[in-house]
Formats: C-alpha cells, sequence, structure tokens
C-alpha cells in the first residue's frame, strides 16, 4: 500500500473527503516525523511505537577494494509492533 491507497482507504473507512483525508495522513506523517526528529517517542496503543535509535561509529569494509573504512555514527527511525500487531500478523499468515 502507498500512500494515495493509504488516503483512498480513509476515504472509505472514515467517511471524509478525500481533500479532508489526505489532510489528515499528511498531518500524521509530519508529527511523527517531528516528534522523532526531536529525538522523541511515539507510542500508538495496539499498533506499536516509533523512535529513534543512536548507533555507534564503526569500522566496516569498502565492498568493491576491501578498504578499511569508518561508518559514522547516526541516528535512525524504528518501529516496533505492538504485541496485538503482531499476533493478528500472526494470525494472518497462517
Amino acid at each position: 500500500m502507498n500512500k494515495t491507497e493509504l488516503v483512498n482507504f480513509v476515504v472509505l473507512k472514515a467517511n471524509l473527503s478525500q481533500a479532508t483525508a489526505q489532510r489528515a495522513v499528511n498531518a500524521l506523517f509530519q508529527t511523527i516525523t517531528g516528534v522523532l526528529s526531536e529525538e522523541g517517542r511515539v507510542n500508538l496503543v495496539g499498533f506499536g511505537s516509533f523512535s529513534v535509535q543512536k548507533r555507534a561509529a564503526r569500522s566496516g569494509r569498502h565492498p568493491q577494494s576491501g578498504e578499511v573504512i569508518i561508518i559514522q555514527a547516526k541516528s535512525a527511525p524504528t518501529f516496533k509492533p505492538s504485541k496485538a500487531l503482531k499476533e493478528i500478523v500472526q494470525q494472518r499468515k497462517q
């Protein structure tokens, strides 16, 4: 599902206009992005939580030359699904 399909799904499920659903989806994404950019955490009960994980600098190898390189430290967004979401997905696969 891409963003357009998500908006269309929200239109059907919430009985909203296309423009209103588009604004709602964009507001949700902007809010999550804004909170994570400030190193915050977004907990959605029954769905999961978005957070930022700090990764330390480490050494690696250049795949073509084999040369040792330093990979810089960085922060990366992560998502941890809730127990309920994991169970729903697991039931679907069976």
